[in-house]
């Protein structure tokens, strides 16, 4: 169903899918207390052609990042961590921690200690000094020989991890990283959870979020999105997922920065749950001051003005960070069809959402194409979209 008015959505992002930029796309959005949009384009899978719908299973990828920081203030209401608290005291593995200084005369690495250790406030907000790991330079080269992602459990890869230096002093800088996945190893060691029990205790089993989780059981499996890529000028599908691989079972270590599959249906509600101040229809996951930090700017305006950012995420006036998640201060300054006080991110398949506060609109695409240069730019074409049909301001 979408409203008459909210044609305009489908008339934005229907023809991406019939220029076949996209095999499928799902779109939900809440609108003043109503489902106001719903539509699925194209098919989840080219190989079967079942119908992509807002049901269809997807791997969200970094959409998981947004949950892992409300299992983290979870854990600040009840008190477990303060953002001064430096994070040895919950992972004492990181007590000698290295900071690359470019290379010598013969080309090795310089690392120098690390003048202290970062704080819990810096793994909320990327400026602790990891990485993710690219092909940009010798941190990077080091993050791939340590292959974290094949780690057999949350202590491994705090070892592993351990023995990798920071890109630079925490707090100095900003550099999207695998912050979110020590969170998740804070998590566990904090309450002797695994991260999968912490978040269905306390935010999919509460939310209703029935088909999120780490894996896709072999059961659901027919409602799982195909991935794709974009190459020599057609889509062309991944058979081995990156990270995430087949997904019918856990993977040995949960990553807390990007593990989850999910749904649109699902997400759409934990983004109406951050529409209510950490409530969603009586159930009060984090409390409104957990849930106003979080959606609220942690970066100082000199650290936004030097535009750091990942992907379509650009830092910029305007355009601050929260805890895990991207925070609208300026609407116009930054340039977006969005409301003051909105939270967003995305995932590496080009999944996105944003909870918009001052509109009280939520929205949730859906699609699975890993990321590139040539990736039509489906968040701000949704945003002006939904601003234009609902006459926001």
């Amino acid at each position: 169903m979408t409203e008459p008015r909210l044609a305009a959505v489908d008339a934005a992002l229907g023809p991406l899918v019939e220029a076949r930029q996209f095999a499928g796309l799902a779109a939900l959005a809440w609108h003043r207390g109503r489902l106001v949009h719903s539509a699925g384009y194209g098919v989840q899978d080219v190989d079967t052609g079942v119908a992509m719908t807002p049901s269809t299973i997807v791997r969200a990828y970094s959409m998981t990042k947004p949950v892992m920081a409300v299992v983290m203030m979870s854990l600040f209401d009840q008190g477990f961590w303060s953002p001064d608290d430096p994070v040895t005291r919950f992972l004492p593995e990181f007590a000698d921690l290295k900071v690359f200084q470019g290379l010598d005369a013969t080309g090795a690495p310089v690392l120098t200690p690390a003048g202290r250790s970062p704080t819990m406030q810096e793994l909320m907000t990327h400026t602790a000094g990891f990485g993710y790991g690219g092909a940009e330079g010798p941190v990077d080269a080091a993050y791939l020989a340590a292959e974290i992602w094949t780690s057999r459990g949350s202590d491994d890869f705090i070892r592993r991890v351990a023995d990798l230096p920071l890109y630079f002093e925490p707090g100095t800088a900003w550099r999207y990283s695998i912050a979110m996945d020590l969170q998740g190893v804070i998590a566990e060691r904090i309450t002797g959870r695994t991260l999968a029990e912490l978040m269905q205790e306390r935010i999919f089993g509460p939310l209703g979020m029935v088909d999120t989780g780490f894996a896709c059981p072999p059961d659901q499996r027919h409602r799982l999105a195909g991935l794709y890529r974009w190459k020599d000028g057609a889509l062309r599908q991944i058979r081995n997922a990156p990270m995430t691989g087949e997904g019918a079972t856990p993977p040995a270590f949960l990553s807390g920065g990007g593990g989850l599959f999910s749904t649109a249906q699902d997400y759409l509600r934990f983004a109406r749950m951050l529409l209510g101040r950490g409530d969603l229809e009586g159930a009060r996951i984090i409390s409104e001051t957990a849930a106003d930090r979080m959606m609220s700017s942690q970066l100082s305006p000199d650290f936004i003005a030097r535009r750091w950012g990942v992907g379509f995420q650009n830092l910029r006036p305007g355009y601050a960070y929260g805890y895990n998640g991207v925070v609208v201060t300026d609407p116009p300054a930054a340039g977006v069809a969005l409301g003051r006080g909105t939270y967003l991110w995305d995932g590496m398949a080009s999944t996105w959402f944003w909870s918009d506060p001052e509109h009280d609109v939520a929205f949730v695409g859906m699609v699975q194409r890993i990321g590139d240069d040539q990736m039509p730019r489906v968040q701000p074409i949704s945003q002006t979209a939904v601003a234009e049909a609902l006459g926001l301001g």
